[in-house]
This record gives structure tokens, C-alpha cells and sequence, in this order.
């Protein structure tokens, strides 16, 4: 807590000391900036203070901000990324505190291992971080959909959002926030079982048409009506974490093939219903998406298309289906130390291999052997 750490004015002076000897190496004298002439904490211009103020963690920081009322405004006015992922203790309460002063802020990550953060603290996020973009709210396991309700009415430039195992949200606060909060371009929702389902996935797609990153890492509700939406609805979206969305199948990832040009990384681990079928569909996607014959770059060629897949435990797929997207996509790889194809607990898939991993066993295959 911050007003357990008080700072003394003398412990200001020393620290000011050391500083002054790290920056100027030789003079006792103090630092002469621009005909200021700084001797003692109190003198550091405000420019300098903030400079300083971004090179320190961010418990510092705060603890600098307790200084003085200058100090106080200056940092509240500076701030613009804060991390309270190292508070175990009354995090809450901080953030309480906090809100009010640094009201430029525009990245907060307030990650937690023990659930502290109450809907009282995002609401006063809400109300007063007015420029704030990124906003890390994950494993609050104590909130509830006020809080959802409070960022849909605040907070107007969000455009990250991570809210992963927040298992409380429900998606009638999901689909009232995406209706007012359309900038949202990456939003993870890894674990929020209540929140995401095909009704909130039908609102991302209507109104979060910038969208282009999602986790929906475990959502057992999210079937194929709303992944569907999200591809009709969201024709941006370039990585979309499937994992664990055991109700979907081949119609929802030709959808994502035939919709989501720009699409680089799909996660389908565990999606057993997927066959044969939906492979074939990403690998077509590659030849209808491919660029005009007027841009012939082929730089540009290879920068799209699928550059990370993870199809582990969908045992239904065959080699040929596979390698089909295998060799449409030369991003993909199955060789050592560069598995962006990700087939595990697929025993049947173990024919599969990139380009560049054939060809390493050809050059193995031709060395000759020298003569006994």
C-alpha cells in the first residue's frame, strides 16, 4: 500500500544525491540544466521529474506522486502506462486512490493471482480514465457485470480489453458493452463461460467490425451461429483462439476461411467435430485471397495467409487434408523449433511435414557416404 511507504525527505535527498553523482559523475555542486541550477529533490524541473518518473517501476512512481502536490499533478498528468500486477494486497483500495489523480492514463494492467479488484474500482476507472485504451482486468474473479456496464459508459478509446477468467460476466453485459464501446480492436474472453456465448459473439460481430484479435479459449457455449457473426461481422480479425469449443465445427471455420482474408492464427485444439472438410476450405481460401496479378510481390505473398495453426486432438482430420494446408501456407511449419502447426494427440498426423522440413531430409537422404 502506498501509505505504508512513505517517503522521508531526507531518503529524497539521498536518493537525489545519488542521482545527481550518476549524471553528472564529478560535480558536488548540483546540475546546472539550462540556467537552473538543481542542489536539492525539491528543484527537479518538471520535464526532468517525468523523464525520471518513466525510467523507474511503477511502485516508485506512485510513491513519487505522494511527494507533493506538484509532484502529485505532474505524474498524474505524465502517467500514461501503469502496472499494479505486483500488488498482493489491497489492490483494490489503490486503485481507488489512483484513478483520480492519473487520468491520462491509457494502459492499466491490473492482473491478479488472488482475486482483490471489486466493481467499485473499475467504476472509478471508468469515470475518471477518460484516454485509457488498454485495460487488463483478468482472473477478477470478484467482479460482476456492473463493472461491465461502467466500462460501456466510460473509457470511450478502449480498444484492448483482456477480462479472461472472469467467470461472473454474463453476455447480456458483453453484448450492452460491444454497443457502445465499437472501437474494441482486441478482446480476450479465454474462460468467461457465462459471458461468451453465440448472443454476445452475434453483438461482437455487429458492432466491433475493427476487431482483430479474439480468445475464446474454453467457451464451451460459443457454437457455430456465433463464430459465423464474428466472420461475417468482423472482416479484420487476424487471430482467433478457439481452443476448447467443443459444440463447433466445419461450417465455422469455413466461414472464417471465406470471410476472414487477413486471418493468421487459428486455435481449434480440441475441436473434434472438425474434419476433413474445414481443412480443405482454409487451403481454398489461400488461392481465392491470393493477391492480383498486378502485384506480384512475392514478399507480400508470403506475408499472408495462415501463419500459425493449432489443430492438436482433432482426431477426425486425415494427412492428405492437412497437408493440403500445409503445403498452401509456407508459414506453417512442422520442423524442429518452429512448430507453428501444432498437431498433438493427433497420432494419425504423423505423415505431415512443412516444405523445409522435406527438404532437410533429402539433403540428410543425399549425403554421400564416404568411401570404406
Amino acid at each position: 500500500m502506498v501509505g505504508e511507504a512513505m517517503v522521508k525527505a531526507e531518503d529524497l535527498n539521498l536518493c537525489f544525491g545519488m542521482l545527481m553523482m550518476a549524471t553528472a559523475g564529478k560535480s558536488n555542486e548540483g546540475e546546472k540544466m539550462e540556467g537552473v541550477v538543481i542542489t536539492e529533490w525539491k528543484d527537479i524541473p518538471m520535464e526532468l521529474l517525468l523523464r525520471i518518473v518513466s525510467l523507474v517501476d511503477d511502485r516508485t512512481a506512485i510513491i513519487a506522486s505522494g511527494v507533493c502536490s506538484g509532484w502529485r499533478d505532474a505524474i498524474g498528468l505524465g502517467l500514461t502506462h501503469l502496472c499494479l500486477s505486483w500488488c498482493k494486497k489491497n489492490m483494490n483500495n489503490l486503485v481507488l486512490s489512483l484513478s483520480p489523480k492519473f487520468t491520462k492514463l491509457q494502459t492499466l494492467i491490473l492482473r491478479q493471482e488472488n482475486p482483490q479488484l471489486e466493481d467499485d474500482a473499475v467504476e472509478k476507472i471508468a469515470k475518471f480514465c477518460h484516454d485509457l485504451q488498454d485495460l487488463d482486468l483478468s482472473k477478477s474473479f470478484k467482479l460482476s457485470d456492473h463493472s461491465l456496464y461502467a466500462l460501456a459508459h466510460g473509457c470511450p478509446n478502449l480498444t484492448k480489453l483482456n477480462i479472461s477468467g472472469c467467470t461472473a460476466f454474463s453476455d447480456e453485459a458483453l453484448e450492452y458493452l460491444t454497443n457502445f464501446r465499437q472501437k474494441l480492436k482486441i478482446l480476450n474472453l479465454c474462460g468467461c463461460v457465462k459471458a461468451a456465448t453465440d448472443r454476445a459473439l452475434q453483438a461482437i460481430g455487429r458492432n466491433c467490425g475493427l476487431l482483430q484479435s479474439l480468445n475464446l479459449g474454453w467457451c464451451d457455449n460459443v457454437g457455430d451461429v456465433g463464430v459465423m457473426s464474428l466472420a461475417y461481422g468482423c472482416p479484420d480479425l487476424r487471430s482467433l483462439d478457439l481452443c476448447g469449443c467443443v459444440r463447433i465445427t466445419d461450417d465455422s471455420v469455413i466461414a472464417l476461411a471465406t470471410r476472414c482474408p487477413h486471418l493468421r492464427s487459428l486455435g481449434l485444439y480440441y475441436c473434434r467435430n472438425i474434419t476433413d472438410r474445414a481443412m480443405y476450405s482454409l487451403a481454398q481460401s489461400r488461392v481465392k485471397n491470393k493477391p492480383a496479378m498486378w502485384q506480384p510481390m512475392k514478399g507480400r505473398y508470403d506475408e499472408e495467409g495462415l501463419k500459425s495453426l493449432n489443430i492438436s486432438q482433432c482426431t477426425a482430420l486425415t494427412p492428405s487434408a492437412v497437408q493440403a494446408v500445409c503445403d498452401t501456407f509456407p508459414a506453417l511449419h512442422t520442423c524442429s523449433g518452429r512448430h507453428s502447426l501444432v498437431m498433438s494427440g493427433c497420432l494419425n498426423l504423423t505423415s505431415v511435414h512443412c516444405a523445409c522440413a522435406v527438404q532437410a531430409h533429402r539433403t540428410v537422404s543425399y549425403i554421400p557416404h564416404p568411401a570404406h
